[in-house]
């Protein structure tokens, strides 16, 4: 019996929905969970991630020859936190306002499931080039499910999408603000796996 090797162009697909980290694996949901309020929030988040996760994927992928297996953990921590630590002062000079609405989370970056474990899984016994399209796809995934999260929870909570007003006058007078609460939050992650779920059952 032999396995069908993943192609490159699963490496990039199948982590955006058919292995999201998110909604399949349910990692990486503390940020998801308090960063998805609005959808500038998510947006903003999602690029911060997935610029360590591709990064740190790349240069994981680079080095690996010459990393023991004893010690990898340490270096992968290294080499992760030292593109948060990048980002983090990007986002405090050019965008403070959204670095003071994400605040503690983007330092968290660092010890973010997804990031770690694409690191471990993936980058320590792939190349270059392989490692940085499995970054970007998980990536894609990451961003896909925080924005369409955030866009709901804001539509939802506020009747409006990016700060946009989509919603007539009489919703924003009572609109359903516990959305904007974890349970909210929760119940939008449910209905999004059950959608995932019910994709995957049909296309067997």
């Amino acid at each position: 019996m032999t396995s069908k090797k993943p192609s490159r162009l699963g490496f990039l697909v199948n982590p955006i929905v058919r292995e999201n980290a998110v909604l399949i694996l349910m990692i990486g949901l503390c940020p998801v969970l308090a960063t998805s309020t609005s959808a500038r929030d998510a947006l903003g988040m999602s690029a911060a991630a997935s610029f360590v996760l591709i990064f740190s994927n790349v240069v994981v992928a680079l080095v690996r020859k010459f990393v023991q297996p004893t010690i990898r953990i340490p270096i992968f921590i290294i080499i992760i936190s030292t593109f948060v630590t990048i980002i983090d002062y990007v986002l405090q000079a050019y965008q403070p306002s959204l670095y003071q609405v994400l605040g503690v989370f983007v330092p968290l970056i660092v010890v973010n499931c997804i990031i770690l474990g694409r690191a471990e899984a993936f980058a320590y016994g792939h190349g270059v080039f392989d490692s940085f399209l499995d970054g970007l796809g998980n990536s894609l995934g990451f961003t896909l499910v925080l924005v369409v999260l955030g866009s709901l929870r804001e539509f939802f909570a506020v009747g409006t999408v990016f700060g946009y007003v989509v919603t007539p006058a009489w919703y924003r007078s009572a609109p359903m603000l516990f959305m904007i609460f974890p349970p909210g939050a929760f119940l939008l992650i449910g209905i999004l796996k059950a959608l995932v779920a019910k994709f995957k059952l049909d296309k067997r």
